[in-house]
């Protein structure tokens, strides 16, 4: 069993592009998925990871988080941790170059061009593991965007997705571009669309690179565990 765990929002569009991946999961034949949340929504991680162990599932969570922080450290490794030998967490989503991939299909699509000096916006998080995954992650967009990509956060790390913006403003005369490296539409992506810059890519979503990171982090987990025979 998939249990596939989201921040959560207040956002009706974001909570419909989670509910559209693991739709789009389940739609693989490959496994069986149930959602829950780390935050915001009901039902949360512990209570439906102790129904499901309880009707005796050996469960795989996955974070449907684009990297690791508080709630991939902390609330699901606790969760996790209640159940020993019957649930797993994987990391989180991210860094993965199909998400970079992404990320840069995403930026053709809002209209990049070379020469515009790209911004990855990112969610933020106190914790340095965080932060050093958000870099890898625009370290693998540059390879392919041709060109050094700035970092900016929404919150808890710097510099700010205003700062980031403001030194790319101040450094070129060209266009500045967000590329939001955010799963759904929500609080976050609606700070970056107010920032003003030239153009702000779409939300990753539940798009094909999206579910593949998902059936990848999930195997990550199966794989070990089965005997060579099996």
């Amino acid at each position: 069993m998939l249990l596939l765990c989201a921040h959560g929002t207040d956002d009706p569009e974001g909570r419909r592009v989670f509910e559209r991946l693991c739709t789009r999961v389940a739609e693989t034949g490959r496994v069986r998925v149930e959602p829950t949340w780390v935050d915001v929504q009901h039902p949360q991680v512990e209570e439906v990871l102790g129904r499901l162990v309880a009707a005796g599932e050996q469960v795989v969570l996955v974070p449907a988080l684009l990297s690791a922080g508080y709630h991939t450290q902390v609330d699901i490794a606790d969760a996790v941790a209640a159940h020993p030998g019957r649930a797993v967490a994987t990391g989180a989503l991210g860094p993965h170059p199909r998400l970079a991939d992404l990320l840069h299909r995403r930026l053709g699509e809002a209209g990049a061009r070379p020469g515009d000096t790209v911004v990855l916006a990112a969610a933020g998080s106190s914790r340095v593991e965080a932060s050093r995954a958000v870099e890898e992650t625009a370290g693998l967009l540059a390879a392919r965007w041709g060109a050094p990509v700035r970092i900016g956060y929404g919150s808890a790390a710097r510099p700010s997705v205003t700062e980031a913006v403001r030194e790319a403003r101040a450094e070129t005369s060209g266009r500045v571009v967000l590329a939001s490296y955010l799963l759904a539409p929500g609080f976050f992506h609606d700070r970056l669309v107010a920032q003003g810059t030239d153009l702000v890519t779409a939300p990753l979503g539940a798009e094909a690179e999206v579910l593949d990171v998902v059936l990848d982090r999930y195997r990550s987990a199966v794989d070990p565990l089965r005997s060579p025979n099996s």
